[in-house]
């Protein structure tokens, strides 16, 4: 297990990490790891993240009021907006917010990242909405992204950014990555026409696999089983009046499952059971893919 020094190292090392791949500007972005209950390490605001040494680091309670830091140091000002992701999710042990070139030109533009177009972002990324608008370092930016925080574990920041969150550092580090690299993607598939998606057959297929991997964090393919045949991908906003409704899709974010919907997790999500075989041969390919991308 890291001591609080070496995780104040690893922050420098991932400020420096987004820094160095335009991921941030100047003094943007900040993160934050839990430490316990009632102790987070943050990084400070007014620096630029690519430029920190230990020292930098600060230390706040769950409130995010100040425990320590060193002289000419302050918790970063958007500290609210961590804080209330571990206040809703007690699973999350890193929070990271980053400027990311892509992922926040769709932000801006208003347009959520759910378009089905490759395994990786679909099997460990899931859907990405927008959180609405809300003024950087006030109260608006966490009231606004917490009916999405127990569905979802990145989100877009409207007109901001993005914000992604796992059970340590470097995975919600990953995440943002994630983002970034889908995002991209997405914008030049746009750009040559415009992305082939995959079909419901095979989201089905990538679902299954999210499923037995027993992957933590939360996800369509484990949180949200709609009605009929539809998932998280392909529901095409046709889940009925009782499902809560978000930006650009409308999924069952309730818990509510249909009469047919599936109670083991070797099911799909249309009550249908997954072939084992062709479920392993996948797993295998995709794990290959994965490998090949490190």
């Amino acid at each position: 297990m890291q001591n609080e020094y070496e995780i104040k190292k690893l922050m420098c090392d991932i400020g420096k990490r987004v820094y160095d791949r335009g991921m941030v500007a100047a003094n943007d972005g900040n993160f934050s790891v839990k430490l316990n209950d009632h102790e987070f390490l943050c990084t400070p605001t007014g620096v630029s993240k690519g430029f920190m040494t230990p020292e930098y680091i600060c230390k706040v309670d769950e409130n995010g009021e100040l425990i320590q830091a060193n002289k000419g140091f302050k918790p970063s000002s958007e500290i609210k907006m961590h804080m209330r992701v571990y206040k809703m999710r007690p699973d999350v042990g890193s929070v990271v917010h980053a400027h990311p070139l892509y992922a926040t030109a769709f932000a801006i533009a208003g347009i959520p990242l759910t378009q089905p177009i490759m395994p990786e972002a679909i099997i460990s990324l899931g859907c990405v909405p927008i959180a609405e608008y809300g003024t950087p370092s006030t109260d608006e930016i966490p009231d606004n992204l917490e009916k999405y925080l127990p569905y979802f574990d990145a989100v877009l920041l409207e007109n901001h950014g993005a914000l992604t969150w796992s059970t340590d550092l470097l995975a919600a580090y990953h995440k943002m990555e994630s983002v970034e690299f889908y995002a991209n993607l997405l914008y030049k598939s746009k750009m040559l026409g415009g992305p082939k998606e995959f079909d419901e057959k095979n989201i089905e297929k990538l679902y299954a696999i999210r499923r037995k991997f027993g992957m933590p964090g939360k996800h369509p393919a484990s949180v949200c089983l709609n009605q009929g045949s539809a998932n998280c991908h392909t529901c095409g906003g046709n889940c009925g009046e009782d499902f809560r409704q978000f930006p650009g899709y409308q999924y069952d974010f309730v818990g509510k499952k249909s009469a047919d919907a599936p109670a083991n997790k070797d099911m799909s999500a249309n009550g249908k059971t997954v072939d084992e075989k062709m479920v392993s041969d996948i797993t295998k390919k995709v794990l290959a893919q994965l490998d090949s991308n490190k």
